[in-house]
């Protein structure tokens, strides 16, 4: 049975994306990620075993729709810099970006580090082009072959946003910032169409669509505005040749635990997010921060045919969530736009970026108890709605 069809019977469950990684696939991606020595064939092989353990978790614990949980990439954006060519290593600049985030909360965030606030380790300096088809190949299949353990309703391979992507180098080749987004937009193109080509969703990994505001202090509201309008009109014209029901757009405010005073509320960004080209719109409604903005629903209308899928349970706390609070949260966002609208999800992924010798903020036992209340909270919601 189909997404859609299921839908009308009732609330189907999914994640983000990056779920728990064993340690010994970690260690090698991170040898790999600092050009350190490593056994390329033991990675190999521990991939396909990682996204086979993924896939099977995913289908024992009743997620309906689900993904390879990006086990091969070393994290959501990062992995594109093997599958890109002009792009060259460089020196990051001494110390973390100043933002909004920990500007604030200078003591909390010692040294300023937080998500999005590191220098950049890329520079372009040549032409971008896609050189990833082997990787992406490879992804594809160990996904597929992981999926001959069970039959999901639904499937998806997240990749990188252009803008998420271009935010990660310094260009020092093209004249302008506009010709260097396009070109990583053209260049992503090839993978978004990859991935739906060989029969999956694919997920636009977009959490600078949400954070460059809190990155950006000198910006205003409306200045953040303006250039999500503009990326996403770029975002859109690389995803241009693939039927919106074939996407799903994520976006995230990236800090994990944090107090994120500076986060862009959702009623400045979400007439903006129903405007990409994507039929599914992934967004945090779980963490406190985020919770109360389910009702800027109730003035926006949805535009047909689109699904949102909330976040019901969290990366920004330990703490797992009780059912009956993630079927709250379900029902009343589900009474404004329709029960069969509604998709419930994670916040964001939980695969913590690789670090040496640093333990996940989340660890695996949690998140895995978290998505087993996401599930019975999706239960209870049906039982609510379809009563």
């Amino acid at each position: 049975m189909s997404v859609i069809d299921e839908s009308r019977r009732r609330i189907l469950t999914t994640g983000v994306g990056s779920l728990p990684r064993r340690h010994s696939l970690s260690a090698l991606l991170l040898a790999r990620m600092l050009k350190q020595s490593y056994d390329p064939a033991a990675l190999a092989r521990e991939t396909i075993e990682a996204v086979a353990e993924v896939v099977k978790k995913q289908l024992d614990i009743g997620i309906d729709i689900i993904s390879d949980g990006e086990q091969s990439k070393t994290s959501f954006q990062h992995y594109i810099a093997d599958r890109l060519t002009g792009l060259e290593p460089i020196q990051p600049a001494r110390g973390e970006k100043r933002t909004r985030e920990n500007t604030a909360f200078p003591t909390f965030y010692k040294g300023g580090a937080h998500s999005g606030s590191q220098q950049p380790r890329l520079a372009c300096t040549g032409p971008i082009k896609y050189v990833g088809q082997e990787q992406l190949a490879d992804d594809i299949a160990n996904f597929k072959t992981a999926l001959k353990q069970g039959d999901p309703i639904g499937t998806f391979i997240p990749s990188v946003s252009p803008s998420s992507c271009a935010g990660m180098m310094v260009n020092r080749f093209y004249k302008n910032e506009e010709d260097h987004l396009l070109a990583v937009a053209e260049a992503l193109r090839e993978e978004y169409e990859g991935i739906v080509a060989a029969g999956f969703v694919v997920q636009i990994d977009d959490p600078r669509l949400a954070m460059n505001y809190m990155l950006s202090p000198e910006e205003t509201t409306e200045d953040s505005r303006k250039w999500a309008r503009h990326r996403i009109e770029i975002l859109n014209h690389a995803l241009r040749n693939i039927p919106p029901d074939r996407i799903r757009h994520h976006t995230c405010y990236g800090i994990n635990i944090g107090p994120r005073t500076s986060d862009l509320e959702m009623k400045y960004l979400a007439d903006l997010i129903v405007t990409i080209r994507a039929n599914y719109y992934s967004f945090e409604m779980a963490n406190p921060r985020h919770e109360h903005e389910w009702d800027v629903w109730q003035s926006l209308k949805l535009p047909d045919d689109k699904v949102l899928l909330p976040g019901c349970i969290t990366q920004a706390t330990v703490l797992v969530e009780h059912p009956e609070l993630v079927a709250q949260r379900i029902v009343r966002l589900a009474k404004i736009v329709g029960r069969e609208r509604v998709i419930a999800s994670a916040d964001c992924g939980f695969a913590s970026t690789l670090s040496t010798g640093q333990p996940p903020e989340i660890e695996p036992e949690i998140v895995w108890a978290k998505f087993e209340s996401l599930v019975k909270g999706a239960r209870l919601a049906s039982k609510a709605l379809w009563a």
